[in-house]
């Protein structure tokens, strides 16, 4: 997929972080492009294509969460992005040279953001089971980035045989925890090489833990596409504030990021010159005691020590117990001409 073939993909999440407020939305892109991100991922729903508005007990959100007290249309209420300010934001990203796509929340959504011409869809960890939307979402042929909070290792099958069962083989599955914030002991960053290998698959991790420690871990194990919440200010009143990364939070991780890929390169044993040139603060055989011709080499007179100009330390064994062809001085570096 051509948006991971060179670098991770590092995705700043606007989530509810615009407050409804159009123009601090605007600042936060801007911020986004300055910090490093290279794409901006918004979510295109209003509270009645994601949930009804309901005072029933199955609506009410009680699970230890920030948002408990409240109900899901309630919450989405406060949460959602106006649709009418898709089209200016996306245009504003991409004058930035960011990449701006979308996490739908039904068919209207999709078809909403196909008229944007959007170039990458993601598909929530609440959507996973909606086998019908990531079908419709895969028809499309584009990049499917699809979080996998809390799925089941059946339901992460069920998707990506959707995808693929719609022809679209472009899936991108995101390790993530479904909890704000999550827990670091329920991360488990090992997963992401397993789900690579059992899904043939890009992985990548979409991160709610608080800081950067984790995403930067994550590149180490081999994720390609890095989703992080972003906020101008952790002043604004937004319910995402928690565990979202301000911009000079989010730099440090795509500079984080950056390093690491960097470092992990690829695998060689090959050394570079200044390697190449260390290797003279190698160990050695030297004579470390002035010595007569014909005196035998012993322990006292013959060391492995630093730097490397004289026969490798393998030889010692070699050398004990024979004699010098001819006077040494102490600091020679040992060489076979002078063994007899």
């Amino acid at each position: 997929m051509e948006i991971v073939e060179d670098k991770v993909f590092i995705i700043a999440e606007l989530s509810a972080n615009h407050a409804q407020d159009l123009n601090l939305a605007k600042e936060t892109i801007y911020a986004m492009k300055e910090a490093g991100a290279d794409a901006v991922k918004v979510q295109t729903y209003r509270p009645d294509t994601i949930t009804i508005d309901s005072d029933k007990d199955y609506f009410q959100i009680k699970h230890g969460t920030l948002w408990d007290g409240t109900t899901l249309y309630k919450l989405y209420e406060t949460a959602y992005m106006p649709w009418e300010w898709h089209q200016e934001l996306k245009e504003l990203a991409e004058k930035l040279g960011l990449i701006f796509f979308s996490t739908p929340s039904n068919k209207e959504a999709v078809d909403f953001l196909e008229d944007l011409n959007v170039p990458i869809y993601k598909i929530a960890s609440f959507e996973i089971t909606d086998i019908p939307l990531i079908e419709y979402v895969a028809s499309k042929g584009k990049p499917v980035i699809i979080s996998t909070g809390i799925a089941t290792l059946s339901d992460i099958e069920e998707a990506v045989n959707a995808c693929r069962r719609a022809g679209n083989d472009q899936i991108v599955l995101l390790k993530c925890v479904s909890a704000y914030p999550a827990p670091l002991e329920d991360v488990n960053l090992r997963t992401i090489p397993n789900m690579a290998e059992t899904f043939g698959c890009i992985v990548g991790l979409s991160d709610h833990t608080l800081g950067i420690s984790v995403p930067v871990a994550a590149v180490a194990l081999g994720a390609r596409v890095i989703e992080k919440h972003f906020i101008l200010s952790k002043d604004i009143d937004s319910p995402d504030r928690e565990f979202s990364l301000t911009p000079e939070e989010f730099g440090q991780m795509v500079k984080a990021i950056r390093e690491v890929e960097k470092a992990l390169g690829r695998v060689s044993y090959e050394l570079t010159e200044k390697m190449k040139k260390g290797r003279e603060f190698a160990r050695s055989l030297f004579v470390v005691k002035d010595m007569k011709k014909g005196e035998i080499f012993t322990e006292e007179n013959v060391r492995s020590i630093r730097p490397g100009y004289g026969l490798h330390p393998k030889y010692l064994k070699d050398i004990l117990g024979r004699r010098a062809r001819k006077d040494i001085e102490r600091g020679t570096p040992l060489s076979w001409d002078l063994v007899d």
